[in-house]
């Protein structure tokens, strides 16, 4: 039958979306994340810092931050960490507020690490000369002096000074605010006889990307806006030796950015300026380098010239990404935040999260009031689809004398079919529209889940410490029973944990509102495909395990009530007993 082959079809291509979406990107990437997980669980007192994951470091931190000489400390509610004085360059900095694990004592987040470690990454900014000038400006080695401040903090900040004895005197004052938001004022004072021009700049620079990196559903590299577009660009898409990606723009910013942390140089909103996104060195020790220069600034003798701009560096909060692009109007700074293609709907999903979780306190409340939320808005499709299937329910009497009537005449028995459906009024795919309409809601959460860093580590109730990642008990051990952890060779969709498995029995609930199809293959589908998306969602962050699991739960509820109303029989105990087809295997064995 056409209606049959027709739900078949639907059915497929969903399980085909969510098997490819599982297989090439939510198997990697939560297998990668749990053995990172369960090896800093095992030392957390060794866990290496973000950027030095994957491996031994060349120098310990403390001897590469020892060896780079005098410093100025950095200590803020929310950054703790220090600039290097040899060319004022940002290179060491720790997030207070974000640790490797869910445990508070184990270690902070590094996001700017010195040379001598593993991965170096920093930014640094000042002035270029004039091609040809032969004019010295501060450099990467320049020894700046402290003029005022000590430690550098919020309410309190520190200027540095260099005088290239010849005729210019640098001064360079820094402050932060209580985020993340740092704050450069470049001054040069020409006391020489002859005019001067420099150029502006300011650099993101990151050397090797650590192994922990690299996913597909989520933007990590060179990151920015400008024109008035975003510039997104991956690590792997530039090769040392080849032309940089390069843009002009009015207003604007660049960095580069992890799934959580990001560091970004953000110019003077009204100044013009030429970015580039450029990678050098070789293959395998490549170095990335996101950077702008403004336009050319001349100082005449006796006079002096300021510009000032901002760095990022920090975690992407979305509360605190947004604050800063209205206070300081940084165009689209929200786009350092990968909402990915369904952004219409990632970010009122969000949002909605968000203002939930401002008034209960839980993540985990937050998104089953966000499935009632969906829920409401769907209901007057999701109605209208329950009755169409409770009238096909009515019709199954007829159905079925029209199959034997013509069990010869497959054409006259479509044609009988169709009739039948126009004189009821009834669209026989209409019960697949709820399902394939949550698809979009369903990767929609999943982004949202797996990009922003409010889901980071958030909690739920019981065993569910972080809704961002798997449900970490598990089948093979009895969920905790037996005293082991799983192999790591085990393959993560096998170790099912007890969320995924009350999702299958809430969607096993779900196909047995119905009698089981009388077309075999439907019927064998149907009763698979529980069992099916029980193993595919075992590695799917918990928080939408919960979302699919409560949604089940209210559609049955939802469909029960419907069906009744519509004063259809529901054989849901009936249909609890085993499929016709699965006796018959039984008896064959």
């Amino acid at each position: 039958m056409n209606e049959n082959r027709n739900l078949v079809l639907a059915i497929v291509l969903s399980a085909a979306v969510l098997f490819g979406w599982e297989y090439f990107v939510g198997m990697p990437q939560m297998k990668a994340e749990r053995t990172q997980h369960s090896e800093q669980i095992k030392t957390p007192e060794a866990a290496p810092a973000a950027p030095e994951v994957g491996g031994a470091v060349s120098m310990m931190r403390a001897q590469a931050l020892k060896a780079q000489g005098a410093s100025v400390r950095i200590d803020t509610p929310t950054l703790d960490g220090s600039i290097r004085l040899a060319g004022a360059r940002f290179n060491n900095l720790k997030l207070k507020k974000y640790h490797e694990t869910i445990d508070p004592k184990s270690a902070e987040i590094t996001l700017f690490a010195p040379e001598g470690t593993q991965y170096p990454y920093f930014a640094y900014s000042g002035w270029l000369a004039k091609p040809g000038s032969h004019v010295a400006v501060p450099g990467d080695d320049t020894p700046w002096k402290v003029v005022l401040g000590s430690v550098l903090s919020p309410g309190h900040p520190v200027t540095l000074e260099w005088n290239n004895d010849h005729g210019l005197d640098f001064t360079r004052t820094i402050s932060v605010d209580d985020q993340y938001m740092f704050a450069i004022s470049d001054s040069v004072k020409n006391t020489g006889a002859g005019k001067v021009t420099l150029f502006p700049f300011a650099s993101v620079v990151r050397k090797g990307v650590p192994k922990t990196q690299h996913y597909w559903v989520l933007h990590e590299g060179f990151v920015g806006v400008a024109g008035g577009s975003a510039k997104y660009t991956k690590y792997d898409a530039l090769k040392p030796g080849e032309a940089p990606q390069s843009f002009d723009s009015t207003g604007g910013w660049l960095g580069i950015t992890d799934k959580y942390w990001m560091a970004a140089a953000i110019p003077d909103q009204n100044a013009k300026f030429s970015g580039e996104y450029r990678v050098s060195g070789e293959k395998g020790n490549e170095t990335y380098l996101s950077d702008y220069r403004l336009d050319a600034v001349t100082v005449a003798p006796g006079a002096a010239k300021t510009v000032t701009s901002r760095l990022f560096a920090g975690a992407k909060v979305v509360a605190i990404i947004r604050g800063y692009e209205q206070k300081y109007g940084i165009e689209q700074f929200d786009l350092a935040i990968d909402w990915g293609w369904f952004f219409f709907i990632t970010k009122p999903i969000f949002w909605l999260l968000d203002l939930f979780y401002k008034y209960i306190g839980n993540f985990g409340v937050a998104i089953l009031l966000l499935t009632v939320s969906i829920k409401i808005l769907f209901f007057p499709l999701a109605n209208t689809s329950y009755k169409s299937m409770s009238r096909m329910k009515k019709l199954q009497p007829e159905m079925e004398r029209i199959k034997q009537r013509f069990t010869e005449d497959k054409v006259r028995q479509q044609q009988e079919m169709m009739q039948l459906y126009q004189r009821e009024k009834i669209n026989p795919v209409s019960g697949c529209l709820p399902m394939l309409l949550q698809i979009p809601v369903f990767f929609s959460l999943y982004k949202v889940l797996f990009v922003t860093i409010e889901m980071r580590q958030a909690p739920f109730f019981g065993w569910i410490h972080d809704l961002s990642a798997p449900d970490p008990t598990s089948i093979i051990n009895l969920f905790g029973l037996l005293p082991f952890h799983p192999p790591s060779f085990i393959p993560a969709f096998l170790s099912i944990g007890i969320w995924p498995v009350l999702m299958g029995i809430t969607q096993w609930l779900q196909t047995k509102m119905n009698p089981a199809p009388a077309d075999p293959v439907q019927a064998r589908m149907f009763a698979y495909m529980p069992l099916i998306f029980t193993f595919m969602l075992a590695t799917f962050p918990a928080g939408l395990v919960i979302y699919w699991t409560w949604n089940n739960l209210l559609s049955v509820t939802q469909q029960y009530v419907i069906m009744r109303r519509q004063g259809v029989q529901v054989h849901l105990f009936e249909n609890l007993k085993p499929p016709a087809f699965l006796k018959r295997l039984t008896a064959d064995e």
